[in-house]
């Protein structure tokens, strides 16, 4: 198969450049365009500042392959010419960008302005794949030739990865959860500044809270063919910033339908794998690592596992209180829970002939 034509529209901020990683050398996408708010010669020129300092945020180098794609400007950007668009911006240029890329060319995003929208699918790759149908709903809708698919919120990916299994299995009817999340996830967001965070826990992440409630339902819903019923799970959360650089810690209280015990909860946790018969490349070989150790995860310890993919989880026990089980998870947000997601995601469709 001969590689699709993508472009990266935002190569130049924290979610394009993981876009950038991600899509380096890949065996299904060839990026032969950036977008950024001014053209340059070259993606790495578009990382230099006005006094010289390169805007990569990495310890690795910008890929090779990747280091010489040219640059455009959005006005001068035409989607029409591309295969596959990947998206890095702000919502409020999303709504504006968004739906001119979606009616000529498939597009996946990583903000947050198509996820609430009725004729649009809210997918996570390897937790509701078969929702993927439903973005034929949109094109038909709207006239569109593409689509815009954005990929959930950071915060609910790794709490949606590790419930899909325990819904298949036992049902869940309820959900408590409190988050201590990356900076990262934040990127230059009041209350995350160094003398905010240093030292600290900041208690409040504005519209986080809603967003998971929302998200959650919508993921983990049912497609009949015709319509996404949301699931019937009761949610509530505190959402909280820690001073972690990357990953997000979430401590995630379960209510099931039919009780587990702890051990047939672990083992359908480790045996969830959607892709083991179908093997992606930015798939991980272990979907969900489960700790038997009372210490792990640990943010700084298994963020990185399967390059960021894996969603790590321990202190398996069981919650009397809401009658399941509670743990906590480690999931790697700016990898999983963005742009290397949303790859995945791209290649997910791939498979299924709808990209």
């Amino acid at each position: 198969m001969s590689k699709l034509r993508a472009a990266i529209v935002g190569a130049t901020g924290m979610a394009g450049q993981q876009y950038v990683q991600a899509l380096s050398n890949h065996p299904m996408f060839e990026v032969v365009q950036m977008v950024t708010s001014k053209a340059r010669k070259t993606y790495k020129e578009a990382l230099l500042e006005a006094d010289g300092a390169s805007r990569w945020s990495h310890s690795t180098d910008v890929p090779e392959d990747m280091a010489d794609v040219p640059v455009v400007s959005s006005d001068d950007f035409h989607p029409e010419q591309m295969d596959v668009i990947f998206t890095a911006v702000e919502s409020d240029l999303a709504k504006e960008l968004e739906p001119r890329f979606g009616r000529t060319t498939p597009t996946f995003s990583t903000a947050s302005a198509f996820r609430y929208e009725a004729d649009t699918p809210l997918m996570l790759a390897g937790v509701n794949n078969e929702h993927a149908e439903y973005i034929r709903r949109q094109q038909e809708k709207r006239g569109w030739n593409g689509f815009v698919l954005a990929i959930p919120n950071c915060t609910v990916t790794g709490l949606s990865i590790t419930l899909k299994p325990l819904q298949q299995a036992f049902g869940v009817s309820k959900v408590l959860m409190v988050s201590m999340q990356a900076v990262s996830g934040a990127g230059r967001s009041p209350g995350v500044r160094t003398l905010d965070i240093s030292d600290n826990i900041v208690p409040y992440i504005p519209t986080e809270e809603e967003k998971v409630k929302t998200e959650l339902r919508k993921i983990l819903g049912t497609y009949d063919g015709q319509q996404i019923t949301p699931a019937e799970i009761d949610v509530n959360c505190i959402c909280t910033r820690a001073n972690v650089l990357d990953g997000h810690t979430e401590a995630v209280f379960v209510g099931l339908k039919t009780q587990a015990s702890v051990d047939e909860a672990k083992q359908v946790l480790r045996n969830y794998n959607p892709y083991k018969e179908n093997k992606l490349p930015s798939a991980p070989e272990e979907w969900i690592r489960v700790f038997d150790d009372p210490f792990r995860p640990q943010v700084r310890l298994d963020r990185h596992r399967g390059d960021g993919m894996t969603t790590s989880i321990g202190r398996v026990e069981l919650e009397p209180i809401l009658g399941g089980i509670k743990y906590l998870l480690v999931s790697h947000n700016t990898k999983m829970g963005a742009g290397k997601g949303a790859v995945l995601l791209a290649e997910t469709l791939v498979h299924k002939e709808l990209l």
